[in-house]
């Protein structure tokens, strides 16, 4: 089943039905306007949206019509929280490398996270407003799952049961303002402005054998300014599945439905050519491709993003399906 918010004037907006294509919509209206009230009576509910989701792939849903990523909110337009953890520990050895310091051993035990903003998230084709190029802007291809209620000390294993639906995140961030901020030792607050998501989200059976224990085993792909930067794997390489980022949460508190809980960003090893570390996969961040940089030359040269500069971050399936829709944003000046 995929599942979308459509823009209605509100702040959560209207829940829609999408078909499996991406072509064609039906409002759930009847059986849930919100998101988060599927979220909250799964189990009643979601039997009812398979029922019109399959009558929309047949073609015999009475009330269709064209489905337009333009008009989607964020899946879940604001969430109760939003957990963003760092499960591809290739994308920190880099950037530990990039500033010569070792990954601490406990990194790869206990999985980096933070918790950002979930008051505001963006939809798939918002612009990113920001104030000023020198804050350092990036985007960050990300995969993110929404959540049913998780009890807390649930097992990694056990808290895979309580994923509910899986998407795409574009997690901004400004790059030159978070050295202070972590100087403080107290994490991001202001280097992490909204986060925008895929126009539609997906119930694990979509997925098919490409959801494997927690991991999406699927090509993350971003486009800079129309140039291909990245094709990340993302499964392979994940260190911590989503079950793990969940049990992580739950260490010493409960997991209410309409977490988000992402990864972090999708990143890959080099391989060796000629005894020379290149990246072919690219990269999911341009962080990542500085540090690249500098490990190389010694120094960065890829610059961050600018006002009109667009980023396109697509999941595609086996057999070249888009599975979530295009996250395509503009970059922008606060008016």
């Amino acid at each position: 089943m995929k599942l979308a918010t459509y823009k209605d004037g509100s702040r959560d907006g209207q829940l829609v039905v999408v078909s499996r294509d991406l072509t064609t919509a039906h409002y759930a209206t009847g059986i849930a306007i919100r998101m988060q009230q599927l979220l909250d009576d799964w189990n009643f509910i979601s039997p009812q949206l398979e029922d019109l989701y399959q009558a929309l792939n047949s073609g015999k849903a009475r009330h269709a019509f064209p489905f337009d990523p333009k008009q989607c909110m964020a899946p879940l337009p604001r969430a109760y929280q939003w957990a963003d953890g760092s499960a591809y520990l290739n994308h920190v050895e880099l950037v530990r490398a990039a500033r010569q310091s070792e990954v601490p051993k406990s990194f790869y035990e206990d999985p980096l996270m933070y918790q950002g903003g979930s008051d505001d998230f963006m939809g798939p084709c918002d612009d990113v407003v920001c104030r000023d190029e020198a804050f350092g802007i990036d985007f960050e291809a990300e995969i993110a799952v929404i959540t049913g209620d998780i009890p807390m000390a649930t097992s990694a294993d056990e808290a895979l049961e309580g994923i509910r639906l899986v998407m795409i995140a574009n997690d901004v961030s400004l790059r030159n303002l978070i050295p202070s901020e972590l100087a403080k030792g107290f994490g991001f607050f202001q280097s992490k402005p909204a986060t925008a998501f895929s126009p539609v989200a997906v119930t694990l059976d979509e997925l098919g054998d490409a959801w494997d224990h927690g991991r999406l085993n699927l090509t993350v792909q971003s486009t800079w300014n129309g140039r291909k930067v990245g094709l990340c794997e993302a499964g392979p390489e994940m260190t911590f599945h989503f079950g793990q980022l969940i049990a992580h949460i739950c260490k010493t508190r409960n997991v209410r439905a309409g977490s988000v809980v992402g990864s972090g960003t999708v990143s890959n090893k080099s391989v060796d050519v000629d005894g020379h570390p290149e990246w072919p996969k690219g990269y999911s961040c341009i962080a990542e491709k500085r540090a690249i940089e500098t490990i190389l030359d010694g120094k960065p040269s890829t610059e961050f993003m600018k006002f009109g500069d667009t980023i396109r971050i697509e999941v595609k399936g086996k057999k070249g399906e888009s599975l979530f829709g295009a996250i395509d944003q503009e970059i922008v000046q606060l008016a």
